[in-house]
């Protein structure tokens, strides 16, 4: 911890970037030093493929603050018949990864027969069960879909979070009732979120997660530009702006649930 971080009265988690991306290739040390700066204790990077994977977990090896998630994203198409599960298995052992995703569904990016993309997401939520480690889980135009494949896939079981949440009220009301966490990216600062805005109003303290989904969605005031784990701040901000409490209180309340539901992370 540096010297300005040790005078901050709070301390945040960010709990969704990817920093194996070529966004962070040239200056990701810095990246990391100015989320230090601005609060950030912990980082979860997020695999999207089994190379992605692979990548996140040599990140959080390197860097103390970092954590790795591993999974394959709903969207690559080009690994749809690949047995993606035997490798994420043996890269699930090392004890730097803390959950296993992302993965859930998509059908706004893919089209056509997606029953591969259904499967894909069964078998990683039985993953995630047979090793005991809580869920990542993307879900666009999928909502449905998605909740009807956690409930029958036990995906109550390790719990997890719902990443980058835009859905509705009632889509929050069902993933909290399976026991999921509701992660907040920097879309809940934009203007036109008011339907999120509300949703950001009422989730219930224990299930309160923020998150950037670096190097995409950057937050108001830096919309439009390369977003970054320090960044998170701002999302975190704008909900204590939204709930009427302070920023240390929902800085507390996050890094609460992340050593919660993340449980190596607190290691």
């Amino acid at each position: 911890m540096n010297a300005q971080q040790s005078t901050l009265s709070y301390e945040l988690v960010e709990t969704h970037a990817h920093l194996d991306y070529p966004d962070f290739a040239n200056d990701l040390d810095d990246v990391l030093r100015r989320a230090a700066d601005a609060g950030v204790t912990r980082i979860i990077t997020i695999g999207t493929s089994v190379e992605s994977s692979r990548r996140a977990i040599d990140l959080a090896e390197k860097y103390p603050a970092v954590y790795a998630a591993i999974g394959v994203h709903p969207t690559y198409v080009e690994e749809a018949e690949e047995d993606v599960f035997t490798p994420l298995r043996e890269l699930e052992k090392n004890p730097r990864v803390v959950a296993i995703g992302e993965t859930g569904l998509d059908y706004y990016r893919v089209s056509g027969d997606l029953e591969w993309q259904r499967e894909r997401f069964r078998a990683h939520i039985r993953a995630a069960r047979e090793c005991g480690k809580p869920l990542v889980i993307h879900t666009r135009q999928a909502a449905e879909d998605t909740l009807t494949i956690m409930r029958e896939e036990g995906a109550g079981e390790v719990g997890g979070v719902m990443h980058c949440f835009t859905e509705s009220q009632a889509v929050a009301d069902a993933a909290l009732a399976l026991g999921f966490h509701i992660s907040f990216s920097g879309i809940v600062t934009f203007k036109n979120a008011g339907a999120l805005k509300d949703v950001a109003r009422q989730v219930p303290p224990e299930r309160l997660l923020v998150e950037t989904d670096s190097p995409y969605l950057a937050p108001v005031p830096h919309r439009g530009k390369i977003n970054r784990p320090g960044l998170v701040r701002h999302v975190a901000e704008e909900v204590a702006r939204l709930r009427g409490i302070s920023l240390s209180e929902v800085a507390a309340a996050t890094t609460g649930n992340f050593f919660r539901l993340f449980k190596e992370g607190g290691a």
